[in-house]
């Protein structure tokens, strides 16, 4: 049996959720695969699975022969899943963030725990988080790890940065942030957490693929396919469920100061009220699964439509520090 890097997050409650499988899925955030096999091990009749990570699809080499052509893989982001795909499909499944597997390569620059070249790209093309931190305003970066990190001590972090200039390795990128917050309490986690989340997300553009990942997958889904999202942090999810709640006309109505605006036909139906979240069990095998929450939308036969970052909570970032 070849071993796993990467333990699939919620793959059970997942599976569950969009019982029964079949057809053609999407695996948008292919990775490890283990979402892929567990479909196809759940029945579709054939997964596509998308990663901007080439690396990935060498590793699978291992095992994706075992499943001939009922496994596709496809270098490419899921902002393009539904081009990518090549016609309608019954299920979408996302998995969003950095994996274990990725944080576990020193090499690859996610990590503050192990020391590596300060890189974070998913893929292999655009700027390095050393070459944003090294070039970008002061002010850019404070709003960097505040916007997407929530980090409340990001000025200070910003100008320590900057002072530090250049920066060339994740271990002086952690020690900077530490240097500028208290220790960590025992349970706490560890000080450069939300630094290193908001500059990997600065440096890969996944708020905005989100989005984009989103609206195409209400593009490609055939009437009755299921759409499948799983997100680590809250400003992720809140994306996540503010566009299932618009898309499903069930973000309730307005006020006397924000009245109603006119809906179009809903585009999903939402089959659970709340977002699943990880069981006991599975907080014990897997305790990275811990933030994790599973969203799940139904598509109806309307169509598409168009989807506004602003409302769904997409944080706005002034590249130009102004």
């Amino acid at each position: 049996m070849v071993s796993d890097p990467h333990i699939p997050v919620l793959l059970g409650p997942l599976l569950r959720a969009v019982a029964p499988v079949e057809g053609t899925w999407v695996d948008g955030t292919f990775g490890a695969g283990g979402y892929a096999r567990g479909l196809l091990e759940q029945g579709a009749a054939q997964v596509i699975g998308i990663d901007r990570d080439p690396s990935v699809f060498r590793m699978a080499e291992a095992w994706a022969g075992a499943y001939g052509d009922r496994l596709r893989l496809v270098e490419g982001t899921f902002s393009d899943l539904d081009t990518l795909a090549g016609g309608p499909v019954d299920g979408v499944v996302l998995d969003l963030g950095v994996s274990s597997m990725q944080l576990d390569q020193p090499e690859r620059g996610f990590s503050f725990l192990r020391d590596g070249p300060l890189d974070m790209r998913m893929g292999g093309d655009g700027p390095t988080a050393a070459d944003l931190l090294n070039t970008a305003p002061e002010a850019v970066i404070a709003d960097v790890l505040y916007l997407y990190g929530e980090e409340r001590a990001s000025r200070r972090i910003a100008k320590a940065i900057v002072a530090a200039r250049p920066l060339s390795r994740t271990g002086q990128l952690s020690d900077i942030v530490a240097g500028c917050l208290p220790r960590a309490k025992p349970g706490q986690s560890h000080p450069s957490t939300r630094a290193f989340q908001a500059i990997r997300i600065w440096v890969n553009d996944e708020f905005g693929q989100l989005v984009a990942g989103l609206a195409a997958a209400e593009r490609v889904l055939r009437p009755g396919g299921k759409l499948a999202v799983v997100s680590f942090h809250s400003l992720e999810d809140r994306i996540v469920k503010r566009f299932m709640q618009a898309r499903s006309n069930s973000a309730g109505g307005g006020s006397r100061h924000a009245p109603e605006t006119r809906r179009s036909e809903a585009a999903f139906t939402l089959p659970f009220r709340r977002a699943i979240g990880p069981d006991e069990q599975e907080l014990a095998v897997n305790p990275r699964s811990r933030s994790a929450l599973l969203r799940v939308g139904i598509r109806t036969d309307a169509p598409a439509g168009r989807v506004d970052p602003e409302a769904l909570g997409l944080p706005r970032l002034d590249e130009r520090g102004a």
